[in-house]
């Protein structure tokens, strides 16, 4: 990774009627660089990958990607880039190789570039020995690998990744992972991904944006993420309860010296403080109320403190709002009647 920016996004916004999905955001990507959107679904990430790779028009701000302008220039930007939605585009009955060989073909490669790119690729994600077999019978893991592989076939510069390991189980989900950074090491590509998973952004990427209700609320690395609730006088606390209770929660949420509180299951609570006497002073108010407690430590920060801290909620499965049905199935039609 260089200090060059292969991608310029300033005061980007989309907005469906009143419903604003992205809200005047600006970042850059450097070249060489995985970074990362984070945020909950509905937070606008994949409407912002969706502009960004000429699949929907901006309502207002610009973005450039290796100088040439997504409005301006689209499609000397749709050469440049690869994209792999949430939703995996490939064809059952076809073999590995014959779906990439159908996608390659929109691309006008030729025959032979387009058979060795395929060999090339399938042997980069350990997949030669399926090439001809069904992509209906591959694992989830296997058909993302696969999916991937596909928004590869012209070489970009430049990947956007749609929660790429949604759905997928632990293992494939580390596979996925390892493929991404090796993609990224030895060939250099730049990789934009977006994310709910904290997991996905704290190992896969260079620096991370939190994004929530379509704004960008903060922007570092991991590490820096972390430092802003890991100062000096701040405390996370782990507890787990016997007999926990909202009326125990809202006595420790009350307290002067707690940032915030996040109930982790039926048991245990996620509490961040701040003060040398932050620790005691939970720990007293709940046995003034009778708390049963079975067990209590001292945590690291994690990127879902951090979201907790900033936002004062964790990050949501589902968004808060949501764009309208009816918007939606305008912009769907829009969409198709533009051929993209």
């Amino acid at each position: 990774m260089n200090n060059e920016s292969i991608i310029a996004v300033k005061n980007l916004t989309k907005a469906f009627g009143d419903f604003v999905a992205v809200d005047d955001i600006t970042f850059d990507v450097k070249k060489g660089e995985i970074f990362g959107l984070l945020g909950p679904n509905g937070a606008g990430k994949s409407t912002t990958l969706r502009v960004l790779s000429t699949l929907a028009r901006p309502t207002k701000g610009t973005a450039v990607i290796d100088g040439y302008d997504i409005l301006k220039n689209d499609n000397e930007v749709r050469k440049l880039i690869g994209i792999v939605s949430e939703k995996m585009i490939m064809y059952n009955r076809l073999t590995a190789a014959e779906n990439l060989r159908f996608f390659g073909n929109l691309f006008n490669i030729p025959k032979a570039v387009l058979n060795k790119r395929i060999d090339d690729l399938l042997e980069l994600v350990q997949l030669t020995k399926w090439k001809n077999s069904q992509v209906g019978t591959f694992s989830t893991g296997m058909r993302q690998r696969i999916n991937v592989v596909r928004a590869l076939l012209n070489m970009p510069q430049v990947l956007f990744l749609d929660e790429p390991t949604l759905g997928l189980d632990p293992q494939s989900s580390v596979e996925i992972r390892e493929f991404i950074k090796k993609l990224n090491q030895e060939n250099g590509t730049t990789v934009l991904i977006t994310t709910h998973m904290m997991v996905d952004a704290d190992l896969l990427c260079d620096r991370i944006a939190i994004v929530d209700h379509g704004k960008i609320v903060a922007l570092d690395t991991s590490t820096n993420l972390k430092k802003t609730i890991s100062g000096a006088d701040t405390t996370i606390i782990s507890l787990e309860l016997a007999n926990l209770n909202q009326e125990l929660i809202d006595t420790i949420r009350k307290l002067d010296c707690v940032d915030s509180v996040s109930q982790e299951n039926s048991m245990h609570l996620r509490i961040i403080v701040h003060g040398n006497e932050a620790f005691d002073s939970v720990i007293d108010s709940v046995r003034a109320k009778k708390g049963k407690i079975n067990s209590v430590q001292n945590l690291q920060p994690t990127l879902e403190d951090v979201f907790l801290h900033i936002t004062g909620h964790q990050v949501r499965d589902v968004a808060d709002q949501k764009i309208p049905m009816e918007t939606r199935r305008r912009f769907g039609q829009s969409q198709q009647a533009r051929g993209r």
